[in-house]
């Protein structure tokens, strides 16, 4: 006994949608064929919404169809009726050669823009710009992170959030927020463990595009994380762009102060004022005993900051619970402790000499 159209709608009117109804009183079913032991057909949902959740409803009828006596195989394609889709946006491009610039770069509505250098890796830069900046945030301050690290950054991981910006227009970037900061990073732009290939044209093309097309919006102050040593990305910041001023974070060991004196007179011969500067892994306190130890050396920092008449703006101490936080996501700043404190301090003091 071969299996006739009859029998097919009868097994599909068994079949429920996930709005209500069946399949054959929504008058979704079309096309239907039967070839001998084949039968095909096409679920035509009213709108690309409901298809989404429909390949149940497929997997349904095609068991259901398959059960009848005479049916050796079942073809159920799933479509739906409406509108397409709107097109997405236009991709954005990050990176190329800089365009031609009437003057340096200021972001309507940002107020000053604060870079945080320092002479080598290691010494805790993007911790201090990740921290301070939430420090700003607990005081009231309108903050924005630039995470201008192109070759390694780290703020997605440390600010943790890391999804790619919005583009409407495949122009205007829209950036992201964590932690009561607005964020940008090159490393929402690229996979977490893809290396950024690109030659000095690219670098500055880059932080051109996430200084000018980012919206930013109202800002007191605009920190920019940069990587360090004294090359493209600084050369480009502090010539490019209105800079208010520069904060130089180093460790008071000998080593990381021979390449501080480096940034510090980078910053001097491209005319960027320092704010002062911050001595990071000052101290650390044994959670046991309390004792505290001296691990990079003692007063390097501050004496570099007194024979240069620049202000020592913080002596941070390094502890388990900053790297623990800098690796979950939330920044020490962002709760309590001896170490949130001393961000807070270097945040009121940044606010009370109206540097942020």
């Amino acid at each position: 006994m071969s299996t006739t159209i009859a029998d097919v709608k009868a097994a599909l009117l068994q079949i429920g949608l996930p709005d209500g109804g069946t399949l054959i009183d929504r008058d979704l079913v079309r096309a239907l064929r039967i070839d001998g032991a084949t039968v095909s057909f096409v679920i035509e949902a009213p709108t690309p919404e409901l298809a989404r959740r429909m390949e149940p409803v497929r997997q349904a009828a095609e068991a259901a169809v398959l059960r009848l006596a005479g049916v050796d195989k079942v073809s159920v394609a799933l479509t739906a009726h409406g509108p397409a889709e709107k097109p997405a946006a236009p991709s954005l491009k990050v990176g190329g050669h800089p365009k031609p610039q009437d003057g340096p770069i200021k972001p309507s509505g940002v107020k000053r823009i604060i870079a945080i250098g320092s002479g080598k890796g290691g010494v805790g830069k993007s911790t201090v710009s990740s921290n301070l900046a939430v420090a700003l945030a607990r005081q009231g301050r309108r903050v924005g992170l630039l995470d201008a690290d192109i070759y390694g950054p780290s703020q997605p991981r440390m600010m943790g959030i890391n999804k790619r910006p919005a583009s409407p227009d495949g122009k205007t970037i829209i950036p992201l927020k964590a932690h009561g900061v607005t964020l940008m990073s090159i490393g929402f732009m690229v996979e977490e463990d893809k290396a950024v290939i690109w030659r000095g044209p690219m670098l500055m093309g880059a932080l051109q595009q996430m200084m000018g097309q980012v919206e930013w919006g109202e800002l007191d102050v605009l920190l920019v994380d940069l990587p360090p040593g004294t090359g493209d990305v600084q050369l480009t910041l502090c010539t490019k762009t209105a800079l208010s001023g520069a904060i130089v974070v180093s460790t008071p060991q000998d080593v990381a102060l021979l390449d501080a004196r480096k940034a510090l007179s980078m910053f001097d011969t491209l005319k960027t004022p320092v704010l002062g500067l911050v001595e990071n892994m000052s101290s650390f306190v044994c959670p046991t005993c309390g004792s505290e130890h001296k691990i990079f050396g003692q007063g390097g920092v501050a004496d570099e900051a007194e024979t240069r008449d620049l202000p020592l703006l913080a002596a941070l101490p390094i502890d388990l619970d900053t790297r623990l936080a800098g690796d979950s996501g939330t920044p020490v700043a962002a709760g309590d402790g001896p170490v949130a404190d001393a961000y807070a301090q270097l945040a009121r003091r940044l606010v009370a000499g109206g540097m942020a």
